[in-house]
């Protein structure tokens, strides 16, 4: 496999990663937590302090995902506890966070050429990096198979339902955030590790990134029934990253990396849109039994 095509694997699991935890607040909670821009980089800045002061890599990938965790549960806090709005409780958070990584790091970056990660055992990363991936995809397929994780999923699609059973709404939504940033953080600690150094600024329009991936990932699957939406997402992210870089090896320069970025999500969403219009359509003019719509009404 040439090394244009690796990349692009290892990449797209790797984002992957966040994706899944996008996916969460995004489709599950419909809770739009900008945090991710903040809990994505204090994954890698946590990796990147443990590691320079001898923690081992496995141990590193933990303590990013508590931390992950925290900074999710510091936004449903703020949303759920003291009235803020989600988008504004995300906001905060991301803005604090960015002030919290430079205390972690000591400054605004860190590098880790000279220090044991996971990728020093000798195994391929790429193999390395889908174990991390696919085992956390799942795990989240696990948990939202079990009472907890159908608790989750009617947060998201019926409040009411979940009301009823007696379950404080509040409380899983602060969970579910407290799952999507631990599982960003996650990612951001195997970049860290696979691009060997951390970097403050590296969490920039991730979630933008995450949502794309999402939207791809759909785009291609809704049809097919029995790919999980864990599944179409990272699959959406491998096939995000291969857009992308097949976009900058033409004459773009890298600076045009947003406006590629957009321009992916609007075809996208206009091959969802579009083909949504042409059922609609379809349906307006065709009757159930297959005759013509105005062939009815004129008998």
């Amino acid at each position: 496999m040439s090394s244009f095509w690796l990349g692009i694997l290892e990449q797209g699991l790797i984002y992957g990663i966040m994706v899944l935890g996008v996916y969460i607040t995004y489709r599950i909670l419909d809770f739009p937590d900008l945090s991710v821009d903040g809990s994505f980089p204090l994954g890698a800045a946590v990796t990147a302090y443990c590691l320079v002061n001898g923690v081992d890599p496995y141990l590193a990938l933990l303590y990013a995902t508590l931390a992950g965790a925290a900074a999710g549960a510091v936004t449903g806090i703020l949303h759920v506890k003291l009235g803020i709005s989600n988008l504004l409780s995300g906001i905060l958070v991301m803005t604090g966070l960015y002030s919290i990584n430079l205390k972690v790091m000591g400054r605004p970056n860190i590098p880790l050429f000279n220090v044991e990660t996971i990728f020093s055992s000798g195994v391929s990363p790429l193999i390395v990096i889908a174990i991390v991936a696919i085992g956390s995809k799942f795990v989240l397929d696990w948990y939202f198979s079990t009472k907890a994780g159908f608790m989750l999923k009617a947060t998201g699609d019926n409040p009411q339902l979940v009301t009823t059973l007696g379950v404080d709404i509040g409380k899983m939504k602060i969970v579910g955030v407290m799952i999507s940033n631990a599982i960003v953080a996650l990612s951001g600690s195997v970049l860290a590790q696979r691009q060997t150094y951390s970097d403050a600024q590296m969490g920039v329009g991730i979630v933008v990134m995450g949502l794309a991936s999402i939207i791809v990932g759909e785009s291609l699957f809704r049809k097919i029934g029995f790919v999980k939406a864990t599944t179409a997402v990272i699959v959406g992210s491998i096939i995000y990253r291969a857009a992308i870089a097949a976009a900058l090896r033409t004459n773009l320069e890298p600076t045009d990396l947003k406006l590629v970025t957009a321009i992916i999500v609007i075809i996208f969403l206009g091959i969802n849109n579009k083909g949504s219009i042409v059922k609609n359509w379809a349906l307006g003019i065709f009757s159930k039994d297959g005759s013509l719509a105005s062939e009815k009404e004129v008998g």
